[in-house]
């Protein structure tokens, strides 16, 4: 969640750590810090609030050094201060730590540290880490590169929880240290110079060279050289990875928002999920990161897909298509439920977890907690050295490319889209003729194209965003593969607008939902023309018979939509089970032209991160 970077090297070290921190302003933070070495001295500057804040209290307070760590904090053990700001610094001063992640044992190892005369100077969990590190450093004698690194060992020993740190001691010069456990931390490559950094997205104006580290690890940066470690102090093999985007690919470009740049992004991202991946000639998909066999395919009775947020959203929607085509029984689980339910799971279940960073906590945890149970685990994910796709047994990567805004999008009609390439396999395996699985690829061959035509066919989208931005609420409703897009339309409006919403299948509303039905609440109708159009419009109906507002997402041309809804937004037409991968675009479009008239900080919004690192 926080953001992570760390330099050594020859040049000026504060522009490119703010540089980083810019990069990394996705992730979500409320406040952000600095520090430098420079011969002998160490500085430290931490502002509440926007990266920029930092930056002016630099120009105001200038520091230098060519070597740093800084950080954007995301609020976990204390309020939003300046004390409890990262960078911290141990008892003496002379040791400063920077941490993503939560120290669980953090009280009473301070309570510890009390005893013996520490003194703290904020809430968080992470100042007992800089203190207990301290406090072995003394005890190993004079300052030097070996006892520094021997401090961070024996204290990293003691806590439980997770970490990704990088940590410098003022007298010990040219050297930064980092360690993870659980938190995302990536080693940069540079000619001279070395970097270090929570996501390789800080790096790429820098270095493509990167080394993404393993839990236990410890790596040593100094400007000409690096070393890898494991917490005994064992060396460790490692490979240097080329990062697959560019700085450019990471700019907003002409568009003024991230968000909106990656909705305009999906007939692109949708094809490419599928690039490769289609065989006329054996009417299938081809998936062979899967590392599966048609015949063990073959013997799978049950699929278990599990995500947090728009992924498990996603995988609602892969539950019907994987239902619909593949007549395979699959459930849906949120990760931070599965890794402490018992689940019953036999052994022909197959389980997949799906996140886009690849390094989602309860997610990566409920990965673990399949394979600890025996069960072949697989990922669906966006970052191809993520610790999931690292540690999962196969899996389907989605070539996306980075997804900055927080409000995820092409994410979610990429995971979609390859969960329908999931089921049409998994159909074909089990009862789809060929017949079928060609219709089948041909409808998903159409699918770019149609996805980029609903990006253009609704030029009114922002005078409807407009008419309803001062609501209080909205309510979004579908059935069956539109369900789980009402769950994830209200969870894009609510995240960038702050505005109430919620999403239910359309049938409930008469089951309490119809309570919040009013004058000023807009009730948002997923209604293509399928064959529970009759259904919806039943519901409609309701709402309107009642005052409420309602805007209808529908087919092309659907007159019998547009004579019952006060707006309409369309959709070209498609089956039913690529229908959502159409019908959630206009609704991004919707929450985002609300949340721009609202004045909200769309690709930033408050209390959000985009990679949620911590449990």
């Amino acid at each position: 969640m926080c953001g992570i970077v760390g330099y050594v090297g020859p040049a000026e070290a504060a522009p490119i750590l703010l540089d980083g921190l810019r990069r990394l302003e996705y992730r979500g933070y409320d406040s952000a810090g600095v520090a430098l070495g420079n011969n002998g001295s160490l500085e430290i500057r931490k502002a509440v609030g926007r990266i920029q804040n930092l930056a002016q209290l630099i120009i105001d307070e200038p520091v230098h050094g060519n070597r740093g760590i800084c950080h954007t904090r995301w609020a976990t053990h204390g309020a939003v201060t300046r004390e409890n700001a990262h960078p911290h610094t141990d008892q003496s001063g002379r040791i400063v730590l920077v941490h993503n992640g939560v120290i669980e044992n953090y009280e009473k190892l301070r309570e510890e540290l009390e005893r013996e005369g520490h003194v703290f100077q904020s809430q968080t969990d992470t100042e007992v880490l800089a203190h207990l590190i301290g406090k072995y450093a003394i005890q190993l004698g004079e300052p030097s590169a070996d006892h520094l690194v021997e401090a961070v060992r024996m204290a990293l020993r003691e806590v439980h929880g997770t970490y990704g740190i990088a940590v410098m001691h003022r007298d010990v010069p040219d050297l930064l240290v980092g360690a993870r456990r659980g938190s995302p931390l990536v080693l940069g490559v540079g000619k001279g110079e070395n970097f270090l950094a929570s996501d390789p997205l800080a790096l790429v104006n820098h270095t493509r060279d990167v080394v993404y580290l393993k839990d236990f690890e410890i790596v040593l940066l100094r400007p000409d050289n690096f070393q890898i470690q494991s917490l005994a102090g064992d060396g460790r093999d490692y490979e240097i990875s080329t990062v697959d985007f560019d700085a450019e690919e990471a700019s907003k470009g002409d568009y003024p928002h991230f968000m909106l740049k990656e909705i305009f992004e999906q007939a692109s991202t949708v094809r490419d999920a599928m690039r490769g991946r289609l065989s006329a000639e054996e009417a299938t998909a081809k998936l062979g990161g899967l590392n599966m066999t048609p015949s063990e395919l073959r013997e799978v009775e049950r699929i278990i897909l599990i995500g947090c947020g728009t992924a498990y959203h996603a995988a609602m929607v892969g539950e019907y298509a994987m239902e619909t085509l593949a007549s395979l029984p699959t459930e849906v689980e949120v990760a931070s439920e599965f890794r402490y339910r018992n689940m019953p799971l036999d052994k022909y279940t197959l389980t997949f977890v799906i996140s886009q960073s690849g390094e989602t906590a309860d997610t990566l945890a409920a990965l673990r907690e399949s394979q600890r149970k025996g069960h072949r685990t697989l990922g669906i994910c966006n970052n191809v050295a993520s610790t999931i796709a690292r540690e999962s047994d196969g899996g389907v990567y989605m070539h996306a490319g980075p997804e900055i805004g927080v409000a995820a999008t092409k994410s979610f009609t990429s995971q979609v889209t390859i969960l329908t390439l999931l089921s049409l396999l998994m159909g074909r395996i089990r009862n789809l003729s060929s017949f079928d699985g060609l219709r089948i690829i041909e409808e998903l061959e159409q699918l770019p194209d149609k996805v980029a035509r609903v990006l253009e066919m609704n030029p009114h989208l922002p005078e409807v965003a407009e008419k309803y931005a001062n609501s209080h609420g909205m309510l979004f409703m579908g059935r069956q593969f539109q369900y789980p897009v009402a769950m994830e339309a209200a969870l894009k409006l609510k995240e960038i607008s702050y505005m109430f919403c919620s999403g239910y299948p359309s049938a409930e509303l008469k089951h309490g939902v119809i309570a919040l039905v009013n004058p000023d609440t807009p009730s948002v109708f997923i209604a293509p023309d399928d064959a529970l159009f009759e259904k919806n419009a039943s519901n409609i109906q309701e709402v309107r018979a009642r005052k409420g507002p309602v805007i209808g997402v529908g087919t092309e041309g659907h007159g019998a939509l547009e004579r019952i809804t006060d707006d309409v937004l369309w959709v070209p037409p498609a089956p039913d089970y690529l229908m959502p991968v159409l019908t959630i675009i206009p609704l991004q479009l919707l929450a985002y032209h609300i949340a721009v008239q609202r004045g909200c900080d769309v690709d930033k919004p408050r209390n959000l991160a985009k990679s949620v690192t911590v449990e």
